[in-house]
């Protein structure tokens, strides 16, 4: 998943999609103690998924915060 893509969806989409790729990491894992990994990149590449939504969703917090700062002024 593209940043240019995780800008374009909402709070709650990103909340949403946040919560799968966490999931995915947790499946991952057990797969892992299991045996049974078909495809090792994966959790590498939701680790990644996982930080870039973070990212943009303290960006959009900040930016909450600073606009209510200016309003305060």
């Amino acid at each position: 998943m593209k940043p240019r893509e995780i800008r374009t969806l909402t709070d709650e989409e990103l909340r949403q999609r946040l919560q799968e790729r966490l999931d995915s990491l947790q499946r991952f894992r057990i797969q892992l103690i299991t045996g049974t990994v078909d495809n090792v990149r994966a959790a590498r590449n939701t680790r990644r998924d996982i930080a870039r939504i973070k990212t943009i969703m303290r960006e959009r917090e900040l930016e909450r915060e600073r606009a209510s700062r200016k309003e305060a002024q």
